[in-house]
């Protein structure tokens, strides 16, 4: 089998890449071992402007996040489900210094406000000071998107659902080798596994575990995203996605009984109204020390590739960077700096020459 690009994962990088690329007529196969606890598929969905305890914007976000809304909507008609919804987040202080610091930074920052009413949400939580707003936010339906997409390439024969076996892999100045594959380029788009690749293992990738519980709270409006520390997430039918940890240092991959029982703490705390946990899951993202993706091609070896890195901001993140990457592949369009591999060249040309 002969194809233009072999793609190994569908996270959000993998599919966005893969749709931009099949839409610019070449040919590819995706690889992806199905995992029900990915990053992706655990993931909240939330497009958060606002970052930090200073309050200040995400990275580039005056630039990521209008691309990203129009990408998610376009993507609407062929996936058949609406996948972004604009939203707010309601954000709870829990100290004096927290609700003066949104103060201040709500009369300088136009996404920071104040709800109409505070008052209304006195019968559903307790809180010591009023909410302040984050707007706009944005929730997409990472599920609906995966699940979908992945049918698509099904239907094309576009996608093998097994593990990638790097020890097979043969790579040369043209091209790469794959079992019964021949490809020009072989992109890596496998999430929190990239650092184990080996001609890739000098990127500074760290791995950040979240735990995430869902919970079904019938009285709660899905209109906002809540937080008070951990967040409150609207996810289908009265059901919220609570959390998330993140975690730099940590024993295993599974979800920890202190998790649930502080989650649990924390919610019967806030809430004045009942709830019930319903699942409890565990996953790794694919993290970086720098925080900013890696993107690119291998310094030594133009037949590999890399998306990946994108942490805690895959939704705003994966859109922008996969388009990147298809007009640099497709067009030789330049790559942002910050996020370019060829950032870490000296390394990388180092451990794989």
């Amino acid at each position: 089998m002969k194809v233009d690009y072999l793609i190994v994962g569908q996270g959000l990088s993998g599919s966005f890449l893969s749709k931009y690329l099949l839409e610019a007529g070449s040919t590819l196969l995706v690889i992806d071992e199905l995992h029900p606890n990915t990053a992706s598929r655990v993931a909240s969905g939330i497009i958060n402007p606002i970052t930090g305890r200073r309050l200040v914007k995400t990275w580039e976000i005056d630039q990521f996040m209008p691309f990203a809304r129009e990408a998610y909507s376009n993507w609407e008609p062929e996936i058949g489900k609406k996948l972004i919804t604009a939203t707010s987040i309601l954000d709870f202080p829990v100290t004096p210094q927290m609700h003066l610091a949104f103060q201040e930074r709500a009369n300088e920052e136009p996404m920071l406000g104040y709800p109409d009413a505070p008052e209304h949400w006195r019968p559903l939580f307790n809180y010591p000071f009023p909410p302040g707003e984050i707007k706009p936010a944005y929730l997409i339906d990472i599920h609906s998107l995966l699940d979908n997409w992945r049918i698509l390439l099904q239907n094309q024969q576009l996608i093998r659902e097994e593990k990638f076996d790097y020890a097979e892999l043969k790579i040369s100045a043209t091209g790469i080798e794959y079992r019964d594959i021949s490809a020009q380029k072989i992109i890596f788009c496998d999430g929190a596994l990239g650092g184990r690749i080996p001609l890739f293992s000098g990127l500074p990738f760290v791995a950040n575990k979240g735990e995430v519980i869902w919970v079904k709270i019938p009285a709660l409006p899905p209109d906002h995203i809540y937080k008070m520390g951990l967040s409150i997430v609207p996810w289908e039918d009265d059901v919220f996605w609570v959390g998330s940890t993140y975690e730099w240092d940590f024993e295993h991959e599974q979800p920890t009984d202190a998790f649930r029982e502080r989650v649990t703490s924390l919610l019967q705390q806030w809430l004045k109204v009942s709830f019930t946990l319903l699942e409890h899951k565990a996953s790794l993202r694919p993290a970086n020390l720098e925080r900013r993706p890696f993107v690119g091609i291998h310094p030594v070896y133009p037949a590999v590739g890399i998306l990946n890195g994108m942490g805690t901001k895959g939704c705003s993140l994966a859109p922008w960077f996969a388009r990147e990457l298809a007009n640099h592949l497709l067009l030789g369009h330049p790559i942002h700096p910050q996020a370019d591999v060829h950032r870490f060249a000296k390394i990388l040309s180092r451990l794989n020459n």
